[in-house]
């Protein structure tokens, strides 16, 4: 059963502005492997914890890098769950796609209870 769905765009050149003038953001969001991305993929990256805020239906508070994103061997993005996040998802299947192109980066997810 279908528990959440989220979905979220990000303009990465607007993004690139916000990392600019905010000190700190980078370390915020992402965690230390995530940081090694080039902009597009942390963009990406941060639209796939935007989506997963909606599909969670969850408010403020959470640590944004409680949930990393990361790729299989295969090149499937995946996130690892830690801490508060790891107890919301409680053993849920959580389903991500991630894409980014024409200055855009977007992110779906869709979080699927058995």
């Amino acid at each position: 059963m279908i528990d959440g769905i989220g979905i979220d765009v990000v303009d990465i050149d607007r993004f690139k502005a916000s990392l600019g003038r905010t000190p700190g953001l980078l370390e915020k969001l992402f965690t230390p492997a995530e940081r090694e991305k080039p902009l597009n993929s942390l963009a990406a990256r941060f639209a796939a914890k935007e989506a997963l805020a909606k599909a969670l239906n969850a408010g403020k508070g959470l640590s944004w890098r409680e949930a990393e994103v990361v790729n299989l061997e295969s090149g499937k993005p995946v996130f690892l769950f830690r801490g508060e996040i790891a107890d919301l998802i409680d053993g849920a299947e959580v389903h991500l796609s991630l894409s980014h192109d024409a200055g855009i980066a977007s992110a779906m997810v869709i979080v699927e209870r058995t």
